[in-house]
């Protein structure tokens, strides 16, 4: 290899490197925003900002304010998902990291329901919405960022990154909540330490918006837009081209999506009011299962580079049918053991059809509008399976007991078998004109 061969090829490492860095860094901070959200309605919102309604209804009205960021989601991946297929992916996801930091350092700003009265929940709401904005397009430009740059025998791995990036997101979020709630009494954390978590996430944007502005558009794009010009409107051709991907991608999501929410959020309030745990007892198991998660996603990933992303992703789902089944009967053991692996367990099969979602989604759209492409299948998926469990789930349980629960998580993962099954295999497409040329995965990888 000469040396301007050698040149050229470690100049496109330290360059991924840098992208797999900003992808994953920025990530988890975006999650980490989300997920503290999530934690905060599960322990002390209803109390904070809903008093009125009395403990169990300011539960269900807090997972109700949870929620409205998924139904945000799907309008920011087109608001985002338009910028990143027009002006690009590096800009994008630059806006989504201060649109997502800044609504989440106002919520630990927030006066409560007794200072402020019903202003304080019409805010949180706003805010809340923002954030959900902001995270539908964080996913498909950081997922796009990796799998543009990334080799094609190794895109699947290099994919993983925004998902291990969410993993972090979870674990830093509990982990901070942990550690506020262990230094102060309840009181003192219902008070005012809950604010903590929210106001650190402005230093940990400064760190994400640093590491994001330091590197370059992706090649695929700028190519492409030299090549064949900026689309008008990308949620157009893609509504007229691949209406059917999105439908498929979406619904191939349906089960992790489910299983990971109900895990991650409902089960921490299940755990304090249905089975007697602590709060810190199930802040621990939330954070063990999504440490798990955050290490397992890469290896259905990597595997997915070898034996394809649709067969991992059926994988996943098709286990978490009969799982879903026993889930709640296994957690209404109620010891914090059981229900510690049961998270666990959860997670696993999570990440088996997680992992590969983040280079499956990007293969199956065309670089015109493969932004708006990801972030609307990823973003519909979610609001079907992410908002709608936590709600419906405390409904269900009400009228029909724990274990509905468990069959609404079945119904989900079989609807994910069946689009999973009705979509084509993506390992080996070319991620410059992905409707018609495979990529060549005998050529040596950076």
């Amino acid at each position: 290899m000469s040396d301007t061969a050698t040149k050229r090829v470690r100049a496109e490492q330290r360059q991924l490197r840098r992208v797999v860095a900003a992808s994953l860094i920025g990530t988890t901070i975006e999650f980490y925003d989300f997920f503290i959200y999530g934690t905060a309605a599960a322990l002390v919102f209803g109390s904070v900002f809903f008093p009125a309604l009395g403990s169990s209804a300011g539960t269900v009205a807090a997972f109700a304010t949870f929620s409205v960021a998924f139904f945000a989601r799907p309008l920011g991946s087109v608001i985002f998902g338009h910028l990143g297929d027009r002006i690009g992916r590096k800009t994008s996801l630059t806006i989504t990291l201060v649109v997502m930091g800044a609504a989440t350092f106002a919520i630990g700003l927030l006066p409560s329901a007794a200072m402020i009265g019903v202003a304080a929940p019409i805010i949180l709401v706003a805010l809340r919405f923002l954030q959900g904005i902001a995270v539908g397009g964080e996913f498909a430009g950081a997922a796009l960022l990796v799998t543009e740059y990334a080799p094609p025998k190794r895109r699947g791995l290099y994919g993983s990154t925004p998902q291990v990036g969410a993993g972090l997101g979870s674990v830093l979020a509990v982990a901070t909540f942990l550690v506020t709630g262990l230094a102060m009494s309840s009181d003192s954390f219902e008070t005012w330490g809950w604010r903590i978590p929210f106001l650190l996430s402005g230093i940990l944007v400064v760190v994400g918006l640093y590491i994001r502005l330091k590197i370059e558009e992706t090649p695929i794009f700028t190519e492409a837009i030299a090549r064949n010009g900026r689309v008008d409107v990308p949620l157009k051709d893609l509504i007229k081209y691949q209406w059917r991907e999105v439908l498929l991608g979406a619904g191939a999501i349906l089960m992790w999506s489910s299983v990971f929410y109900i895990s991650a959020v409902f089960l921490v309030n299940y755990g304090t009011t249905e089975l007697g745990l602590s709060r810190t007892t199930m802040l621990m198991v939330n954070l063990g299962s999504s440490g798990v998660f955050t290490v397992a996603v890469v290896i259905p990933s990597l595997l997915s580079d070898r034996i394809g992303r649709k067969r991992m992703v059926l994988i996943g789902n098709a286990i978490a049918i009969p799982w879903a089944l026993v889930l709640f009967p296994i957690l209404n053991i109620g010891t914090a053991g059981v229900v510690l692996v049961a998270a666990m367990i959860s997670m696993l099969i999570v990440s088996i059809a997680n992992g590969p979602t983040a280079s499956l989604l990007p293969e199956l759209f065309a670089t015109r509008y493969r932004t708006t492409g990801v972030g609307v299948a990823y973003n519909l998926g979610s609001v079907l399976a992410g908002a709608v469990p936590p709600i419906l789930g405390s409904s269900l349980m009400a009228a029909y007991g724990s274990y509905a629960i468990s069959v609404m998580l079945a119904v989900y993962a079989i609807v994910a078998t069946l689009c999973a099954l009705a979509l084509r295999e993506t390992r080996g497409i070319a991620m410059n004109d992905p409707e018609t040329k495979p990529a060549d995965l005998s050529a040596e990888s950076v």
